[in-house]
Formats: structure tokens, sequence, C-alpha cells
């Protein structure tokens, strides 16, 4: 068995664990990191950027989210059923966390919503080279990892934390295994987990959510979260927390361009299978609060209806609603794309000359979908009593062809699992502290309630990267009180 030491071993080198082992690092800790995977920065590489709240970027634009406004929105969503004290740190940190992140070389290009609804707290990471876009946060991985090296930290890829030690009631190093198999022990005055959740591992989303892969959920499975983290701070004593999937809309299947995304994800028509309505659809803008509607229909999936003049008008004017992520204003060639990606087997993309024929292809039921199709178009006339939803967004379904998409939901990945308390120490059941024990990132997030907070865009990562550096730096005062 290979033997190291070090001040503080960090699990894992995405956002959390970076920004963690920059932190102990800069405190003058020595740190060690395994990383299963062969390069660093896990989900966040497929990412954009950070929240951040009163930041520099945002008083450059006159954009500035207030961090008490902020946190009264937040904790009001949540209902207050959430850990105050930690997401106050974590707001607090979030203005100094973008300055940290500058000084490392990161450059963001704006403060930005997600979509109109939202708040300006979204940073998105310039990249070295192309317009910013998904994977633009790859780049501000990159400056983390040459930070991390230039202070000294050793990182070790493809060698996944296995096991902790712990002694009493103190963790003092962590198993790991080397990619030539060989066992590693790593002996150190801390430990900081940061190993992303579980979004990988189906078994577990199924125990832990009641999602089953490819039949009511499609979340995104990024290699290699399997919940190692997890499993190896509950085999020491840490308590279990509520456990949630990172709910957004998802429209699965090969072939789906981000111009069929965007045809489909606009405030028109959504019906469940028996064919009736059940959601404002001029908030299907928020993904969260989508999925959360389409979550509790038969078979957890619904589907968006529009016709041949709506798909011209978007074709010739573009579409209603614009995000950050699918940014595209025209539907230039969709016709070529539904067409390829329905040849291509997609079976929720679907195109038909008549309404029967649509429900027929989709399952939905044809009478009650006649009977709401009628009734929206009446409403489309005078106005939409069933929800109320604004005028400008009631486009009747009148003339074939006929297009559908059917949604179900999905996920960023999984929240939660790791019970902390607002220092980042990993406790048990009982909120006892196990010394030397820090978790940060998804394996703890429990800052949501039932519903990823969408409307202050770059939650996840802001809590990543902060609850990261809080790691990092408590970590480094338990060494210093030990000495």
């Amino acid at each position: 068995m290979k033997e190291l030491r070090s001040d503080v071993v960090v699990v894992a080198a995405g956002p959390a664990g970076l920004a963690a082992a920059i932190s102990a690092a800069e405190n003058g800790k020595s740190v060690i990191v395994f990383e299963k995977a062969s390069v660093a920065g896990g989900a966040a590489n497929m990412a954009m950027g950070p929240l951040g709240l009163g930041t520099s970027v945002q008083r450059k634009e006159l954009s500035t989210v207030d961090k008490n406004k902020a946190f009264d929105m937040f904790m009001n969503y949540t209902h207050w059923r959430v850990d105050a004290n930690l997401v106050k740190k974590y707001f607090d940190k979030s203005a100094d966390t973008i300055d940290w992140l500058q000084d490392m070389g990161v450059e963001f290009y704006k403060a930005s919503k997600y979509f109109p609804g939202s708040e300006p707290t979204w940073h998105i990471v310039k990249p070295e080279s192309g317009e910013p876009g998904p994977r633009a946060a790859g780049t501000m991985i990159k400056r983390m990892t040459e930070r991390a090296l230039e202070l000294g930290v050793e990182f070790y890829f493809e060698t996944p934390g296995k096991s902790l030690i712990k002694e009493g009631n103190k963790i003092t190093g962590v198993i790991a295994q080397g990619k030539d198999g060989e066992e590693i022990k790593a002996s150190c005055k801390a430990v900081v987990i940061a190993t992303g959740g579980f979004g990988d591992n189906a078994e577990m989303v199924k125990e832990y959510t009641g999602y089953e892969y490819g039949k009511d959920f499609f979340g995104f499975r990024i290699p290699g979260l399997v919940g190692d983290g997890i499993k190896m701070a509950w085999e020491v004593g840490a308590g279990k927390t509520d456990i949630n999937a990172e709910l957004a809309i998802s429209l699965p299947g090969e072939g789906v361009t981000p111009t069929i995304h965007a045809a489909f994800t606009q405030p028109n028509l959504l019906v469940n299978l028996q064919g009736e309505r059940f959601f404002n659809e001029e908030y299907f803008e928020n993904s969260t609060f989508a999925a959360n509607a389409v979550n509790i229909q038969k078979d957890r999936c619904a589907f968006m209806i529009i016709d041949e003049t709506i798909k011209r008008r978007y074709i010739k004017k573009g579409v209603d609603v614009l995000s950050m992520v699918m940014n595209k204003e025209y539907i230039d060639g969709f016709d070529e794309q539904i067409e390829a990606a329905i040849a291509q087997g997609n079976p929720y993309l679907f195109i038909a000359d008549s309404i029967e024929e649509l429900a027929e292809k989709t399952g939905i039921n044809c009478e009650n979908l006649l009977n709401t199709i009628d009734e929206y178009n009446d409403a489309c006339e005078s106005r939409d009593e069933a929800f109320g939803k604004r005028p400008e967004y009631m486009r009747p379904i009148k003339k074939a062809k006929f297009y559908a998409a059917k949604f179900f939901p999905g996920a960023y990945g999984t929240l939660g699992g790791i019970k902390i308390n607002h220092k980042t120490e990993v406790v048990t059941q009982d909120f006892e502290v196990i010394e030397g024990l820090y978790a940060a990132g998804t394996d703890t997030c429990t800052i949501y309630g039932d519903s990823y907070m969408f409307l202050l865009p770059g939650n996840t990562m802001g809590y990543a990267l902060n609850s990261g550096r809080m790691a990092g730096e408590n970590a480094a005062d338990y060494i210093d009180s030990l000495e």
C-alpha cells in the first residue's frame, strides 16, 4: 500500500473540491486531491457559470442584485425549511468569490438572467475561444486547476476515494485506489468530500427519488457521479439528509437540436395524456415550475403542441421567449430537423395532418384533446379563463400540420445526502460534529427545499464554489486549532 501525508485531503476535483483545495492551500495547508476522472471539473465542465450577488460584474452593468433582497426571496421561496445560516453565508460570500475567480484570471461575459422572469445573478464565464454557451465554465475550471497547482496542491487523477479512516470521533485519512489498482493511504488532519451527488447511479436515483431513468425521468448523467462520497460519509456515521433531484423540464431523444428545443419551449398549448391543460404555459420558461407540473401528470409526461401558423410565425418573426442556454431566436430549418429526428427514431416528437392523427400518434385522449383545443381556440379570441395566460401568448391551434413534443421531468443532478452544519462540518443525525470531516457541493445541497430556485440562476455552481471555499477555510481553521 502506498502511503501519503498532507494536512487536507479533498475527495473529487469538481468546482466544490477545487474551491476547497485552493482555499485550504491559500491558508497555508498542504493539500492532496483524489479525482476519479482523468481531468478536473466534473459536471461544471458542462456548465456556464455561478451565482453572484452585489458583484463587481453586476455593478459595471448597473444590474446589481442586493444580497439581502435575494436572501428574502430565497427564504420565502423555501418557506424557511432550509438552513438559513448556510444560505446567508453562501450569499454573503458570493461577491467575494467572483472577485476571487477574477484574480485567478477567470473572465465573465456578463451577469445574466436565465429567462425573462429571473434575476441577473448568473455570471457567465467567458471561454477562451468562441461565444459563451454550454461548457463555458470549463475555462473557469482550467484557471482554478492552474491556481491549485501554483499553490502546491497535489492531484491524483483516475484515483477515486474509497473510504475514510476514523480514529475515535476524528477523521484522520482517506483510502483511495490508484489507476494501477494499488491502494493508497493518505493520512491527514481534515478531509473535504465533494463528489457531486449520484446522478449517474440509476439504482440510487430510483431508491432515493423514485424516478426511473428512461421511463419517467431523463436527467443528465455525468459519468462517475455515483454517490461515492455520500456513501463514504454515511459509513463513518454522517447523518442522512432529504435527497432530491434538481428538476428541470426535459425533451429527450436523438436529434433534438437547439432549433427544435426552442420551438417547443414556448408558451403554447400544453396538455397531458388525458388531453387536458394543467398549467399556465407562460411559466414554461421556468424549467423547474414546468417540471414540477409535468411530474404529477399521468406517466409523468406532457405534450407541447403547435400548428403550422405558429411554426411559420417563429420562422419569420422569432420565438416568444429566449433563454440564455438555448439562445435561438429563429427556428430556420425546423422542418428538416424534426423530420430527421423522427427518422432517427426519436419517439418523443410528432407530426400529424389532423388533431385526430396527432392524438393517435401521441396516445392522448382524442375526444378530450378535441374539446380542449376548441375551448383553447375560443379563449384565444377572448381571454384565458382557465389559467389567465397573457393574451399575447394565446395562439390558436387550427392549421395543419400539427406538431407535438413529449416532455418529462429531467434533472441537472441529485441534491443532498450528507448532513452538514452551516460551517460545512459533517454531522451525525443528532447534529454531533464528526471532527475533521467537511463536505461541500451537491453532496450536501439541501438549500432549495422541494424546488430548485431558478429565479436566482447559477445557484448550484454558486453553492458548490462558495461551500467549497467555506469547507477549505474551515478545515484550515480546524487544523490551526489542533496545533
